[in-house]
């Protein structure tokens, strides 16, 4: 038998170094593997909460949401009222009713009898029974047509030549009346349809035959004459107001992206068009000539009016807060705690409203404060020494409840600030409804200034109450009307 020699000791160490230098390889590499996981596994939880995001926890617009998704159990901030659905008691109801002169009578006599079968032509009326339909009036085969005579006469006492007047809407030979413009301007801006689209409806409804074109230069028309008049006149109210909100979004002309900047008061409203950059917010004319309190959302680009009273949305934060809170219900539990505080103070402010007081009991406020300084120091201590890119959020969101404290609780320190910067975006809210019915976009960078011209308008007029279309056709008689509420004596109601 063939004999075995022992490994010198010389020869285990080496064996023994290789194996330990094995170990430390494979070590290092499960290491590393481990810790790109962690990083992809924290990427993938990141990921998975921003495709969560919605218009419920974040500032994408509710058009953005995807039909598919089923919604959450609750998708908005909004609290209940205590409000039953339907009419409110004590509320006036309404219903159709008959009318003394209907336009067509058209009687209904039975020929013969249902039990013998006799002839009922000389037959008595035992009673009758009413029925009166309501129903849309047959278009017109051409508009109605008013032929203007003017006449000239010759005094014969000095010679002169007199002509007879003239409406000033009436200046050509063969033109469309104020009417039908205004139905025009009002089917593309108030009810966002495309100039075809409007033309279309013009001649199914009115018998009028009129071309896209036309319906187009209505809108540009409507818009020259509120330049006139109407913004010039907002413009110097909402800045003489001691509250204004102002937003901007975006939207396409002339295959640009654009933005659309709103400055409006609860019964006011004035739009403009340019980018996000200062000067474009200035261009407006309102906001440096404002003093009041002005209240917008997060964006910096009016950082620069230093001589206003800032007021932050906080809706906007409810959002933040939501979407902070839905990626770690346990280890975010500030956020929810922090939204649990701005509504609370929400609620405060709109009960001493309804008492007709000035501003809130200093216990109040102070009670107020004191919960939101809490929740902000649990939200520190609860994200200190934590990583990934939730926390990060977490971290940015607390520095800027502690910066902006005041403008975030302006709501509760003077009760002429609303809650949320909702008036604002409820007027811009039009031109994403016209970019969605209207292929997008505008094709002219002058089509979408004379929209938000328009818009401006329409927007003022709903707010106090007057009817849009009838608002038009005044402006197309006179040229220059404003609304009663905007004239120079009502300048304190405005």
């Amino acid at each position: 038998m063939e004999s075995r020699t022992e490994p010198t000791y010389a020869e285990l160490e080496l064996l023994l170094a290789a194996k330990d230098a094995t170990i430390a390889s494979l070590t290092e590499l499960v290491e590393q593997i481990s810790t790109r996981a962690g990083a992809l596994a924290a990427r993938v939880e990141e990921l998975e909460r921003q495709r969560r995001k919605d218009s419920s926890n974040s500032s994408r617009p509710p058009s953005s949401d995807a039909p598919f998704d089923k919604p959450a159990p609750k998708r908005s901030s909004r609290t209940r009222s205590g409000r039953k659905p339907g009419k409110q008691e004590g509320t006036p109801g309404t219903t159709l009713r008959r009318v003394e002169d209907p336009d067509t009578t058209i009687r209904r006599e039975p020929a013969s009898c249902c039990g013998c079968g006799s002839d009922l032509a000389g037959a008595p009326v035992s009673h009758e029974r009413v029925h009166q339909v309501f129903d849309a009036s047959p278009p017109p085969p051409r508009p109605h047509v008013t032929e203007y005579r003017v006449v000239a006469k010759t005094c014969t006492g000095c010679g002169a030549t007199t002509v007879g007047d003239i409406p000033v809407w009436a200046r050509g030979r063969v033109q469309y009346g104020p009417k039908l413009c205004a139905r025009a301007a009002w089917l593309v801006c108030a009810h966002h349809l495309p100039v075809r689209r409007a033309a279309g409806v013009l001649a199914t409804l009115l018998g009028t035959q009129v071309s896209g074109g036309w319906v187009s230069s209505v809108r540009g028309s409507a818009a020259r004459l509120l330049e006139e008049t109407f913004l010039p006149r907002v413009r110097e109210l909402i800045a003489a107001a001691p509250v204004a909100h102002a937003d901007e979004t975006c939207a396409r002309a002339d295959g640009k992206l654009r933005y659309l900047h709103v400055a409006c008061t609860e019964h006011l409203t004035a739009m403009h068009v340019g980018d996000r950059t200062k000067a474009s917010i200035d261009a407006g004319g309102i906001w440096p000539a404002f003093d009041g309190v002005l209240v917008r959302d997060g964006y910096n680009g009016y950082t620069h009016l230093d001589h206003v009273l800032h007021a932050w949305c906080c809706a906007h934060l409810l959002r933040d807060l939501r979407s902070i809170h839905e990626g770690n219900p346990t280890g975010q539990l500030w956020a929810k705690a922090m939204a649990d505080t701005l509504l609370f103070a929400k609620d405060a402010a709109e009960q001493a409203r309804n008492q007709d007081l000035d501003a809130l009991p200093a216990h109040e406020l102070a009670r107020i404060r004191n919960r939101y300084l809490g929740t902000l120091a649990h939200g520190r201590d609860a994200n200190t020494g934590r990583r990934g890119p939730l926390a990060d959020q977490a971290r940015t969101l607390i520095r800027r409840f502690e910066r902006y404290e005041d403008m975030i609780l302006r709501f509760s320190t003077d009760l002429a600030v609303p809650f949320s910067n909702n008036l604002a975006e409820r007027d811009q809210r039009p031109v994403k409804v016209q970019q969605r019915t209207s292929g997008g976009c505008w094709r002219t960078l002058q089509g979408l200034i004379d929209f938000a011209v328009i818009q401006s308008y329409l927007s003022t007029v709903g707010k106090w109450g007057l009817d849009k279309l009838n608002a038009l056709e005044q402006l197309f008689t006179t040229g220059a009307w404003l609304p009663p509420a905007l004239t120079p004596d009502h300048t304190t109601a405005a």
